[in-house]
């Protein structure tokens, strides 16, 4: 194993009125050569989490394990770990070569041919003579990315190490630096709140909320058998479908607003006894136009280029529907909607943990 914490914890303020638990016992196994991303929406407590692991936070409670060693109560500089910042923490009186290359200064023979090689595989060899203030941000965030993935560390931390960049460059970016972890056999921490980017850069994705980890998965686990409703509804790109019912003799009863019954769903076989309040979901690639099941009303259909979303308002709930294709779907229009009950996903009402899965295969 070459990162672990245990119950790991950070209070801020404790024993005031304003004290702010940011991070609450926050178990992670992180395998050697593995890269993980912490995604979450912002304030969930990954930053804090990766600054914890870096020695700029102190930890409230908990322990942090780098291959073994206890590092929790150690000073950053001994810890072995490169971290490239979200805010850059460049250097102003270096050069960006200088900045590079400032964790090489015991090797000089090699510091100059290594600087310049992560420099191109960045895109920022033109760049290596001038100074942090004369740079755009996204100039400065790949220096500062460079800076850290130049280092031979034990742990390479990446807190939003491309958030400043235009989409199209990211997208090239992403493979390299994924390429060149992989080439170290680094373990690298990623920290996004780019959904995106933590699936296309890491092996498993955990999913954090007010500080809790809510899920710790593969891409692919996170979206065919999330965890609880919030796994469900925050992971994946539209949202999962959701429908409040009750768990009938037979299946499940949909409600509106006003708790009535709009729709009864059959199932194979039931997850919640009888009377159960639940929650269903549905993945919009899922959410068949043209059925005969219940009717919507479109309020909105865009062609994002390669797949048209379909957004439609059914007894009073907002559902949206995937297709690969443009849809001939005027807003006002009213349409049969349907689906297979095969593919839904079946949720407590009241804690939100998962009751059933089925594979979006």
């Amino acid at each position: 194993m070459s990162l672990a914490l245990a119950a790991v914890s950070k209070l801020y303020g404790a024993g005031s009125a304003h004290a702010v638990q940011a991070v609450r016992d926050l178990d992670l196994e992180i395998g050697e050569g593995e890269i993980i991303a912490l995604h979450g929406s912002s304030g969930c407590g990954k930053t804090t989490t990766l600054r914890m692991v870096a020695g700029f936070e102190s930890v409230t409670k908990g322990e942090i394990r780098l291959r073994g060693r206890r590092i929790d109560r150690l000073a950053p500089a001994r810890r072995r770990v490169a971290m490239a910042f979200e805010g850059y923490a460049l250097y102003p009186p270096l050069t960006i070569a200088e900045n590079i290359g400032f964790a090489l200064r015991g090797k000089k023979s090699a510091a100059k041919a290594e600087v310049r090689e992560i420099a191109e595989l960045l895109e920022i060899g033109p760049i290596l003579d001038r100074r942090p203030s004369g740079l755009s941000g996204g100039q400065q965030q790949r220096a500062s990315l460079a800076r850290a993935l130049i280092r031979d560390a034990e742990l390479h931390l990446l807190d939003e190490p491309m958030g400043q960049l235009e989409p199209q460059l990211r997208a090239v970016l992403r493979g390299r630096v994924k390429a060149r972890i992989r080439e170290r056999n680094y373990t690298a921490v990623l920290v996004t709140h780019d959904q995106g980017e933590a699936n296309a850069m890491a092996d498993r994705i955990a999913v954090m909320e007010a500080g809790r980890l809510e899920q710790f998965g593969t891409p692919d686990e996170l979206h065919e058998r999330p965890a609880n409703l919030f796994v469900a509804t925050f992971f994946g790109e539209p949202p999962m479908n959701t429908l409040p019912a009750v768990a009938s003799e037979d299946g499940y009863d949909v409600l509106d607003e006003d708790a009535a019954v709009v729709m009864r769903v059959p199932a194979a076989e039931r997850a919640a006894p009888k009377g159960t309040r639940v929650v269903l979901g549905l993945r919009p690639r899922r959410l068949e136009l043209g059925g005969t099941m219940q009717q919507g009303t479109v309020v909105s259909n865009q062609w994002l280029g390669n797949q048209a979303h379909v957004a439609l308002e059914v007894a009073g709930r907002m559902l949206i529907a995937v297709r690969p294709a443009r849809v001939a779907a005027r807003v006002g229009e009213t349409i049969g909607l349907g689906f297979d009950p095969a593919h839904l996903h079946v949720f407590d009402a009241a804690s939100g943990a998962a009751l059933a899965h089925r594979r979006e295969a």
